[in-house]
């Protein structure tokens, strides 16, 4: 990379206030902890559907990133819409769910449904907070195993980093 901007990891889900807002800082705090190179942001790809929601990100996904030891900012940024631009400055993009945000991207961002990796989390009316959460941990833990690093990772082992 000839940029010193770090290489970036874009979570995507519907609204930019709960599942995708975890995995952000989940990961940028895994990511900050082993001392890697990498970012995470996070956007929706349809924030207009949560009119009805309350506050900048979901009080459950504060709750559990403060359980999980997570610096998080005094006060939270409110929800972002996707854009082209946020999409091309991504190295990697994750969205939550296949079954609902495949069908966002390619409607509102033709050609970048399949550029995308794709978990399969179920938002509040499939899951409870405990399940999506709890396997978004796991996911976004698995996918920093997955990414580059500087070093091999028996050497952040050995250096008494674990995820």
């Amino acid at each position: 990379m000839t940029s010193k901007t770090k290489p970036t990891v874009l979570f995507l889900c519907t609204g930019n206030y709960y599942r995708s807002r975890f995995a952000e800082m989940w990961f940028n705090h895994l990511a900050e902890t082993a001392g890697l190179d990498w970012r995470a942001e996070s956007r929706g790809l349809a924030i207009e559907r949560g009119v009805s929601l309350v506050g900048p990100i979901s009080p459950a996904t504060v709750a559990e990133l403060k359980k999980l030891g997570v610096n998080q900012p005094a006060t939270h940024r409110g929800m972002m819409s996707c854009t082209a631009a946020d999409l091309l400055a991504a190295t990697h993009i994750v969205a939550l769910k296949e079954a609902e945000h495949r069908p966002l991207l390619s409607e509102r961002h033709p050609g970048w449904e399949d550029r995308v990796k794709y978990w399969h989390v179920h938002d509040l009316d499939a899951a409870t907070t405990e399940q999506a959460l709890g396997e978004i941990r796991n996911l976004v833990e698995s996918f920093l195993f997955e990414l580059p690093r500087p070093e091999p990772i028996e050497t952040l082992a050995a250096a008494g980093q674990s995820f």
